[in-house]
């Protein structure tokens, strides 16, 4: 869909401002270098500032942390004082210090349980408030980068990134964050305890403790790269499902379905594939770590009976111990866990920041002004430009449309009609020379008021979710259901809408698929009416009209481009016969420019469109006469 010599009209998509409506996004050429993945360490770093005025809350979750940890600390004491109760000397039970530690063990559980869930309800906010705002950072920049961007991108390789990609981070700060900080408080409490209890058994319990991050250190290496590429894979299946079911009537057309299957199939066995590598590898992480606890089990409970045989410890302390060990031993097993996590979190994340390091459109020039009450005075001066370097697209262009005046493109697909259009508006600036609009360089005019005094109408019209009227006033949002009506009849299309059901407020499905090309297109050039621009670019703008209809189309464009600059790119060539200047564009330069009637006369290039165009009708064009005649 990107490719500028198959249809370079595309790029003039993304030109819906003002009357042209939302602006959709591009299929997918190859992209270019891709900006190398931020590290482990930097990835945090910059989700840690997003955290913002969550911060505090953060200190609240981490004091509820401390103090449930307390109360952790204090479980496998009281066990093992329970345990001390029932064994007292001479077979009797101290019932008195049984009851205090029991009862103190209920209520420490249930406190427990009570904290625990205050942490996850917080976090729970903190996280969606946090992804929330990456999610509409991600948006806004979305919006600020250069039609180049959306050029070399598709659709649901986009849309992965505000999705798949933002749930991850969003799973990555609601799971991860509050497991890390108790872990690492748990972990350091209950190793004092086990020093204070026994310093023997201590550092039974600690012999597990390298195995345990050396398979942690192992297997992340290999699940950091595996859940990056699933993380790709998943963007390009979703851009593939996205593509094919934008189009499918086109693949049904001409019987692709088994190829679009095939090719789903290829994309969606490799996603499998690195998919299953990622789990299988991830999954390797708590079997072996659940066999390394119980090696640390079985190793504190032998030399813990060899003390206790001793007389060095106690039934209760060892009990006590048997716990801690346990749970020092549980956050280490959360905490590989949770780096499993972080690494699908962070996949994610460093995707998010890739797009948000993009760099956006040039900034205005300083000092550049606003341009108002514009005259529509245009002038190409030498421009060149290429969206490669290295393939020129427009070469040495130079023009001049006077205000009011019509100016219309014509050659064959691929010559540089639609870039004369992109350049005008900026959305992208020239390589070579200069373009003039009311003898000024338009870079000097800052690119919001520049693209406000342009109104668009394309030959693929976008429609977006929501009502007839409120599609029509997209351009013009203030205007009055009275002007919304009166564009409509303008624009021949109050006819069509009088028959929908809810007419004005009927619901548009998504572009408008609940409409006729013919309709929707109608609904465009309302758009235009309605917004009543200074300069007018007309982009095949009746191509999908019956011709009926088409005659009606005409006497209201020619309304509306009174005392308006108006640029005209056509292939039908009857419908820019009454244009001031038509323009002949091929390789990126201009070879004929002049009236409709006095090109007809020169019998050149374009004398030869014509004569092609209109090869079946029962009339000679072989004299200039003739041709007149037609005309």
């Amino acid at each position: 869909m990107a490719n500028r010599s198959n249809k370079e009209g595309r790029a003039t998509q993304q030109a819906q401002v003002m009357a042209g409506g939302p602006r959709p996004g591009f299929g997918g050429q190859a992209r270019g270098p891709v900006v190398k993945p931020k590290n482990f360490k930097v990835t945090l770093q910059r989700l840690w500032h997003y955290f913002g005025k969550e911060r505090k809350r953060l200190s609240l979750v981490f004091i509820l942390i401390m103090i449930d940890a307390v109360i952790m600390f204090s479980t496998p004491y009281l066990i093992g004082k329970s345990v001390d109760a029932m064994s007292a000397q001479q077979g009797l039970v101290d019932f008195g210090m049984l009851e205090i530690a029991v009862l103190a063990l209920l209520v420490a559980y249930l406190a427990d349980g009570a904290l625990t869930f205050l942490q996850g309800w917080l976090m729970a906010g903190i996280a969606q408030r946090i992804v929330k705002n990456l999610r509409g950072a991600l948006f806004a920049k979305l919006q600020k980068l250069p039609v180049s961007f959306f050029d070399t991108r598709t659709h649901g390789e986009l849309m992965s990134r505000l999705s798949n990609d933002i749930e991850n981070v969003s799973n990555t700060i609601s799971q991860s964050t509050t497991q890390l900080m108790s872990g690492s408080i748990l972990i350091l409490g209950t190793l004092v305890m086990m020093i204070v209890l026994s310093p023997i058994l201590t550092l039974a319990t600690l012999i597990t403790i390298p195995l345990v991050f050396w398979l942690t250190r192992s297997i992340a290496k290999r699940t950091s790269v595996l859940f990056k590429s699933q993380q790709m894979h998943l963007g390009k299946l979703n851009g593939h499902i996205e593509e094919t079911v934008t189009g499918l009537q086109v693949v049904k057309a001409f019987n692709h379905e088994e190829k679009v299957i095939a090719e789903f199939e290829e994309v969606n066995q490799a996603l499998r594939e690195v998919g299953l590598k990622a789990q299988i590898w991830s999954g390797f992480l708590m079997p072996i770590m659940n066999v390394i606890n119980n090696l640390g089990f079985a190793v504190v409970a032998v030399v813990g009976a060899v003390l206790a045989i001793q007389g060095d410890v106690t039934i209760g302390v060892i009990a006590s111990f048997l716990t801690y060990s346990r749970q020092f031993v549980r956050p280490l097993n959360d905490l590989a866990n949770t780096f499993n996590v972080l690494q699908s979190g962070v996949a994610g994340a460093e995707r998010v920041f890739e797009v948000l390091d993009e760099q956006e459109e040039p900034a205005d020039r300083p000092g550049a002004i606003e341009l108002t009450d514009p005259k529509g005075h245009v002038v190409f001066d030498k421009v060149s430009f290429g969206y490669r370097p290295d393939v020129p697209i427009l070469k040495e262009v130079s023009f001049e449309s006077v205000p009011g005046s019509s100016t219309a493109l014509v050659g064959p697909t691929g010559a540089g009609k639609t870039t004369v259009v992109n350049l005008l508006t900026r959305f992208y600036d020239v390589t070579g020379g200069t373009i003039y609009l009311d003898g000024r360089d338009i870079r000097d005019y800052t690119r919001d008021s520049l693209r406000r005094s342009f109104g668009i109408v394309l030959q693929d019209t976008y429609l977006f979710s929501g009502t007839i009227k409120e599609n029509i006033k997209y351009g013009r949002p203030d205007a009055t259901d009275e002007e919304v009506q009166a564009a409509a009849k303008l624009a021949n299309a109050d006819v069509f809408i009088r028959r929908l059901p809810k007419q004005y407020d009927t619901m548009l499905t998504e572009n408008g698929s609940n409409l006729s090309q013919g309709q929707r297109q109608l609904l465009a050039i309302t758009r235009v009416i309605l917004a009543k621009p200074a300069l007018l670019i007309l982009d095949e703008a009746t191509s999908s009209i019956d011709t009926r209809t088409e005659l009606h189309i005409q006497e209201a464009l020619l309304q509306i481009l009174k005392g308006r600059t108006s640029f005209i790119i056509a292939h039908r060539l009857n419908t820019i016969r009454d244009a001031d200047t038509i323009m002949v564009v091929d390789q990126g330069q201009i070879v004929e420019q002049g009236s409709h009637d006095a090109l007809i006369a020169k019998q050149g290039r374009y004398y030869n469109m014509f004569v092609n165009q209109f090869k079946n009708l029962d009339m000679e064009l072989e004299d200039p006469e003739k041709s007149h005649e037609l005309s």
